[in-house]
C-alpha cells in the first residue's frame, strides 16, 4: 500500500498543480474518476495485460472510449502513465488529489460510522463539532456497521475518534492483558 502511494504522489502533485494552475479542480476531479472507471473496465484490464496489443493501439482504444470527457491534459496523463506502467495507480492518484483539493479548498472529508442511521440533527451537531475543532467545512459521509454495537466511530483526515463500545471493549482487554 505505501509503495502504491509512494509511486502515485508524483502524478497526483503534478496532476494538482495543473489543475490548481488552470483554475480547474473540480474538472480534474471528475476526469480522474472517469478514467479510473474506464481503466478498471475488465475488457480494458484484458486488453492492457495481452501482449498481442501494443501500447499504442491500446491508448488509442483508451483514448477513445473516453471520448469528450477528457482533456489533452488528460489524455496526456494516460499517455504518461501507459508509457510508465502505471495506470493501475489511478485510484491512489485520486485519492490523493481530492486530499490535496480539499485543503486548497480549506473543507476535510470526515466519515461518522455508526450502529444504526443517524438523524439529521445529529449529523448537523457532529458536523459543526468538526467544523469548530478543524476550522474548515466538513463533508459529512455516513456508514452504519452493527458490528460496532452502539457508540459512533469518526474519521477525519489522520484522526480517528473511537467512541465505540466494541472500541472500549477492545480497549478494556488490553488494558485487562497486560
Amino acid at each position: 500500500m505505501a509503495e502504491k502511494q509512494t509511486l502515485a504522489r508524483p502524478y497526483a502533485e503534478a496532476v494538482f498543480d495543473r489543475a490548481k494552475e488552470s483554475n480547474a479542480l473540480m474538472p480534474w476531479s471528475e476526469m480522474l474518476v472517469f478514467l479510473a472507471a474506464v481503466a478498471a473496465d475488465e475488457n480494458m484490464m484484458r486488453l492492457l495485460g495481452n501482449p498481442r496489443v501494443e501500447r499504442a493501439r491500446f491508448l488509442e482504444l483508451f483514448l477513445s472510449v473516453c471520448g469528450q470527457y477528457i482533456n489533452d491534459d488528460g489524455a496526456n496523463l494516460v499517455r504518461l502513465l501507459l508509457e510508465n506502467r502505471r495506470l493501475g495507480l489511478l485510484p491512489e492518484i485520486i485519492a490523493q488529489f481530492e486530499t490535496r483539493r480539499a485543503e486548497a479548498e480549506a473543507r476535510i472529508e470526515a466519515t461518522v460510522v455508526t450502529p444504526f442511521p443517524l438523524a439529521a440533527r445529529q449529523m448537523k451537531t457532529i458536523s459543526e463539532s468538526l467544523r469548530r475543532k478543524f476550522g474548515r467545512e466538513v463533508n459529512l459521509t455516513t456508514r452504519t456497521d452493527k458490528s460496532l454495537l452502539g457508540g459512533i466511530v469518526i474519521r477525519a483526515g489522520d484522526l480517528v475518534i473511537d467512541g465505540s463500545i466494541r472500541g472500549r471493549l477492545a480497549e478494556l482487554a488490553t488494558h485487562l492483558s497486560h
